[in-house]
C-alpha cells in the first residue's frame, strides 16, 4: 500500500461523521426493555432527585446555641454522712449549663484532709519494711504524694513509705454499692436550643424537657428543615444513647469520675478541705442540621443531570436488540452504513437500504 493510500485512510478514520439512523424495531420486547428503562429514570429524577435528595434545593449548616437547667432534689441518709438534702446547687458541675454538663449521682467523700505527713495506702509499690525501702523525694504520679523517706505503720501488721500529701488519704474503694443520688432518676433537664440558618435568615427556637432516668450520656438535636414549607414546622428532633462502653469486661474505668475540692479555714489557720470524688452522668448536646429552599440555579443543574439519563436508555434497548435477539445480525448490519465518495462526488451507500424485518 503507497503511502498515499495509508495517508487517505488515516484521515478517513479521523474525519468519518458519524449521524445517527432510525431503525423502528416491531418487537413487542424491545419495546417493553426500552419503555421500562424510561420509566426507571423518570422515577429516579421525580422520586429519588425530587422528593427524597430535594435537588431543586439550596442548602445552608445549622448554627446553634444551647443551655440547660435541671430540676429535682434528693434525699441521703446513710452511716458515712449527715442526713442531707441535694439540689442542683449540690449535685448539678457546672451550675451554669450549657452544651455539657454533669449530674452527680454517687461520690466518695475523705473530710477534713490536711497537708500533712501519713503513710501511703498498701501496695505492692508501697509497702516496706524499714526506710531503706523509701526514697526520699521520689513521686510516684499513680500515688498519693512525695516520700519522705521513712517507713511507718499503716497497721499493725503492714508498713508504708510515709508521703508528704492531704492527709488522710483518699480511700476509694468503699464506694456505695447503690448510688446515694438515686433519685437523679426523676430529674429533668430543660434543654433549651436556639438555632440559626443565616443563609436564609431563619431563627427558630426550642425548649425540650428530657428524663435523666435513662442514664444516657447524649442528647442529640437533628434540625433538618424544609423552609419551602411552613417554616413553624422546622424543629429539632431529639434523639438519645448512650457514648460510654456498656461491656465491663472491655472497659478499664466504667462510667465516667472526677474529683474537686471545698476549702475551708480552721480557727487556727490551718488550711482544710473536703475530698470528694464525682460519679454521675455527662450530657453532651450535639446539634446538627441543614436546611433547604429552592433555589433555581441547583434546580436547574441537578434536573438537567437527572434527565440526562434518558439518554442512555436508547444504548440499553440497542444492546438488547443487537445481543439477544434472534435477527440480531440483521440488526447490526442496518445499524451501520458506510458511505463513501464517488468519482462525481455523489455520495455512495455502501450497506443495504432495505428495511428491518
Amino acid at each position: 500500500m503507497s503511502k498515499a493510500a495509508g495517508c487517505r485512510g488515516f484521515l478517513h478514520h479521523v474525519f468519518d461523521y458519524e449521524t445517527a439512523k432510525t431503525l423502528v424495531i416491531p418487537h413487542f420486547g424491545v419495546g417493553i426493555v426500552f419503555r421500562f428503562t424510561q420509566l426507571l429514570v423518570v422515577l429516579y429524577v421525580v422520586g429519588y432527585v425530587c422528593v427524597v435528595q430535594k435537588g431543586y434545593q439550596e442548602t445552608d449548616s445549622v448554627i446553634s446555641t444551647v443551655t440547660t437547667k435541671v430540676k429535682g432534689f434528693a434525699y441521703t441518709n446513710t452511716s458515712d454522712m449527715d442526713p442531707r438534702m441535694w439540689d442542683v446547687a449540690d449535685y448539678v458541675i457546672p451550675p451554669q449549663g450549657d452544651s455539657s454538663f454533669f449530674i452527680l449521682t454517687n461520690l466518695v467523700v475523705t473530710p477534713e484532709q490536711t497537708q500533712s505527713h501519713c503513710p501511703e495506702l498498701p501496695n505492692p509499690s508501697t509497702v516496706c519494711k524499714d526506710d531503706c525501702d523509701c526514697i526520699e523525694g521520689y513521686n510516684d504520679p499513680r500515688r498519693n504524694g512525695i516520700r519522705t523517706g521513712l517507713c511507718e505503720n499503716f497497721s499493725t501488721t503492714v508498713k508504708t513509705c510515709e508521703v508528704f500529701s492531704w492527709c488522710p488519704l483518699e480511700v476509694d474503694t468503699r464506694l456505695p454499692k447503690k448510688a446515694l443520688l438515686a433519685a437523679a432518676e426523676n430529674f429533668t433537664v430543660l434543654i433549651k436550643n436556639s438555632i440559626t440558618y443565616p443563609k436564609f435568615n431563619f431563627h427558630g427556637f426550642k425548649k425540650h424537657p428530657a428524663s435523666c432516668g435513662s442514664r444516657l450520656s447524649r442528647d442529640g438535636s437533628e434540625g433538618n428543615c424544609d423552609l419551602d414549607w411552613w417554616a413553624g414546622k422546622c424543629l429539632p428532633k431529639y434523639s438519645f444513647r448512650r457514648l460510654d462502653s456498656q461491656n465491663q469486661d472491655n472497659d478499664v474505668a466504667p462510667g465516667y469520675n472526677f474529683r474537686f475540692a471545698k476549702f475551708y479555714k480552721r480557727a487556727d489557720g490551718v488550711e482544710e478541705r473536703t475530698l470528694i470524688k464525682a460519679y454521675g452522668i455527662r450530657f453532651e448536646v450535639i446539634v446538627f442540621g441543614t436546611a433547604g429552599k429552592f433555589g433555581i440555579v441547583p434546580a436547574i443543574v441537578n434536573l438537567g443531570a437527572a434527565l440526562s439519563f434518558l439518554s442512555l436508555v436508547p444504548i440499553v434497548a440497542d444492546w438488547v436488540m443487537l445481543t439477544c435477539m434472534r435477527k440480531r445480525d440483521l440488526y447490526t448490519k442496518e445499524k451501520v452504513t458506510y458511505l463513501v465518495e464517488s468519482p462525481d462526488s455523489e455520495p455512495v451507500s455502501m450497506g443495504t437500504t432495505y428495511g428491518t424485518q
